[in-house]
């Protein structure tokens, strides 16, 4: 039983993680004819893979496919454009977690609107919004609460908390996104195939196991729920891997030391009481999945900022030179976007998936070998088109 972080990052045994997964793709015939494609859904899988060099130990036959699990890339514009409004009403203070200040809007982001006077402030839990409002009874705080089911249990309670308290002056702008229906878009996406999934570890400790089965029935595709440690991710492959070879289709629990089978009872509970889902949800670059998100049941309107206030609830398209959509869909890489370390890069970002340290073009620009990766997209472009 390892109890230590650095047991998790021992490069001896990373080694021989890589050995056998060079022995299993061996024995899985498709992978003679095209790379096995894994697609690692959350944003913190990304993080690691890029920081430890993961993809680089792998054999060429195995391809990582970066999926949205980033709940700040893949907010619309559209919705940033509501907070920033939301933010400058007259008597509001606006919180938010910090990755979210610096997604661009159509005009602006809430980092410059709270340059412009706007009365924004970071928070690290909804909590800290619940004690601005205690403390400012005379002003409207509201919570910018996002997020997959990682995140909504701890909205949901401070919802619960403000009832009992009796606060009146705390809402929620509710952007709260869910998994499942996310990645049967992306299973349904002509253009994907997918060999195996790994699965997200910080929702599966909320949801539990039962809700990928679907994947396993329906779509025929391992998926093993993944811990977040460089170990974690080479075990994780291995076990898909090891599934392919056996013609096994499964969904395997690697992070069983956090993920409970049935998952987070009282959590879920707080989510099902003050939650429902909404009829569809728009995502920046993979466009409107029927029940993706989330909103406030009825029963909670005073906590909700949507219908507290009047917000422009307006569809924005994405600027046409950013292709974070191709991206997250798993379609191109990063790298292959034409405007990737030019026009876009962590300090002007123009695409989401650049801004928050856990979007995939932010860990390509941080932790790849730029020079290289501009390189590579030079040479792979047709003769006479711009890079």
């Amino acid at each position: 039983m390892m109890k230590y972080v650095d047991e998790f990052r021992d490069p001896v045994k990373a080694q021989v993680l890589k050995h056998e997964i060079s022995e299993l793709v061996k024995q899985i015939p498709s992978a003679a004819e095209r790379p096995l494609q894994i697609m690692e859904f959350c944003g913190g899988h990304t993080h690691t893979i890029f920081r430890y060099g993961i993809e680089q130990m792998l054999p060429k036959s195995i391809e990582l496919v970066h999926g949205p699990g980033c709940p700040v890339c893949v907010l619309p514009m559209g919705r940033v454009d509501d907070c920033v409004a939301l933010a400058e009403r007259p008597n509001v203070i606006f919180t938010t977690f910090g990755d979210a200040m610096r997604v661009p809007g159509s005009k602006k982001s809430l980092l410059q609107a709270k340059a412009e006077g706007a009365d924004v402030r970071m928070v690290y839990s909804p909590l800290d919004s619940l004690a601005l409002a205690r403390k400012n009874p005379d002003r409207e705080v509201i919570f910018f609460a996002l997020g997959f089911e990682t995140t909504m249990p701890s909205s949901a309670l401070t919802v619960l908390q403000a009832e009992v308290e009796g606060i009146k002056n705390f809402s929620l702008f509710c952007n709260h996104i869910t998994t499942v229906p996310t990645i049967k878009a992306i299973l349904d996406s002509p253009d994907m195939r997918l060999d195996g999934f790994l699965a997200p570890g910080h929702v599966s400790m909320v949801v539990g196991e039962q809700p990928f089965q679907f994947i396993t029935a329906n779509y025929n595709k391992p998926i093993v729920i993944t811990g977040f440690e460089p170990l974690d991710i080479l075990q994780s492959i291995w076990m898909v891997l090891k599934q392919l070879a056996e013609n096994r289709c499964e969904v395997e629990n690697q992070y069983k030391r956090i993920v409970p089978v049935d998952g987070n009872e009282p959590g879920l509970d707080a989510i099902s009481k003050v939650f429902e889902l909404r009829e569809f949800f728009e995502w920046r670059g993979l466009g409107s999945i029927d029940h993706s998100g989330i909103r406030m049941r009825g029963e909670y309107a005073l906590y909700d900022a949507e219908q507290k206030f009047t917000v422009p609830n307006l569809k924005i398209a994405d600027p046409k030179s950013c292709q974070c959509g191709e991206v997250l869909k798993g379609v191109i890489k990063p790298w292959e976007c034409k405007i990737f370390g030019g026009a876009c890069t962590p300090e002007n970002p123009m695409g989401a998936l650049m801004v928050s340290s856990e979007g995939a073009c932010a860990a390509y620009y941080n932790f790849g070998n730029l020079p290289e990766l501009l390189a590579k997209r030079k040479a792979t472009k047709p003769e006479g088109e711009a890079v």
